[in-house]
């Protein structure tokens, strides 16, 4: 993490970087990731999201992409309440579910999505792979939620986790190198590939984590929400909230991206889009029981059960909703792949757009947010 505090435009984004370039080394390991159906599991309609009116730029829909997790709460709010549709009007929002990031953005690619919400290391993958033609990240979507998390019977302080397994959730993902990042700064050494060194780093999926620490395969984890806080209820405990080794305990786990030729045939639809992201993160800042009830409704949805209060409490707490793509934070990120060799060096020159995104906050009276230079010229 960085030591020096950034300035206005540099400090917001130190924090996204560090995961947003690590899945440029793990898309072709990660591509048969996607959820069973195709790329995606097709959400299922909905009254609340019927398009209704004229259809924008005479688009008959849009093809949404995000994940069935938390940290994707303002797709799983806007919806669920219908504020994502609402501002589409007669275009229709054709949702899916994917499971892992590169299937994302393979989606976007092959265009059987348009817009998808997505961590910031799939994001940088997809961006550096297509040689900045692939995508352009328009927003910023959630910050925080991810927290280091052990058996407090093994560890009791930061020096007990070296000799220890730490769970990670993929070889190169924004945790993984996070992680590598903070072993790196506490002098220890590891081989990022194999995992293997003072500390044993175990990539391990989320969904396989809990069982892994129950049975003892693993010591604890650095995971996003809600696996920490499943991890918790399951006895871990909280040594770490990586919120706390960034400057204003901010960084980005999850942005709003968009095909680059959908960008440019269809800005209408693209701006009423985000009309909808910033109106339901708004939402969500003013009723926050609310918003968690409703994405957790969605989450119902998705896997069939939804997450008890002991998980879901605390994990919708440690996360914060905001338009803000923290955009500087990439330049930190990529270091910290690229120190841990998991990545070369990128140009993340003109991976945003954030030109309609300051028009719609300009028109809901919010202040514009900085893309740190690395905006589109």
């Amino acid at each position: 993490m960085p030591a020096n505090r950034p300035t206005d435009t540099a400090r917001r984004g130190s924090r996204a970087l560090r995961r947003t370039i690590t899945a440029a080394v793990v898309l072709p390991l990660l591509a048969f990731a996607a959820t069973s159906c195709g790329y995606g599991s097709q959400a299922k309609d909905d009254p609340q999201n019927v398009a209704k009116g004229k259809p924008i730029d005479g688009l008959s829909d849009v093809k949404v992409g995000y994940f069935p997790n938390l940290t994707h709460g303002t797709a799983l709010v806007g919806l669920e309440k219908g504020i994502l549709q609402k501002e589409l009007g007669g275009t229709q929002i054709k949702p899916s579910a994917f499971n892992a990031g590169p299937s994302e953005i393979e989606a976007l690619v092959s265009k059987s999505i348009d817009i998808g919400f997505i961590g910031p290391s799939p994001a940088i993958n997809g961006y550096t792979k297509s040689a900045g033609k692939g995508l352009r990240i328009i927003s910023g979507s959630a910050s925080g939620g991810v927290k280091l998390v052990v058996n407090p019977d093994k560890i009791q302080s930061v020096e007990d986790v070296k000799g220890k397994k730490i769970a990670t959730p993929q070889l190169g993902n924004t945790q993984d190198v996070a992680f590598l990042n903070w072993i790196a700064e506490q002098g220890w050494k590891v081989d990022s590939q194999s995992g293997k060194g003072d500390v044993s780093v175990v990539r391990t999926d989320n969904k396989i984590t809990p069982d892994a620490y129950k049975s003892g395969s693993v010591d604890g984890a650095w995971v996003p929400e809600p696996t920490a806080s499943k991890l918790v209820a399951e006895g871990a405990k909280v040594l770490l909230d990586e919120k706390d080794l960034w400057p204003d305990k901010q960084f980005v786990i999850t942005n709003v991206v968009v095909s680059q030729s959908f960008l440019k045939e269809h800005p209408k639809v693209v701006e009423a889009f985000l009309r909808g992201t910033v109106k339901t993160n708004a939402w969500i800042a003013k009723n926050p029981d609310a918003a968690k009830a409703a994405a957790n409704d969605r989450l119902a949805q998705e896997s069939g059960k939804a997450l008890p209060a002991k998980v879901v409490d605390p994990a919708w707490k440690s996360i914060e909703f905001t338009d803000d793509p923290l955009a500087a934070t990439l330049d930190t990120e990529a270091r910290h792949a690229v120190k841990a060799g998991l990545l070369e060096k990128p140009d993340l020159h003109g991976i945003y757009d954030l030109e309609l995104l300051n028009k719609v906050l300009q028109q809901e009276s919010q202040p514009g947010v900085d893309d740190s230079g690395l905006g589109v010229n």
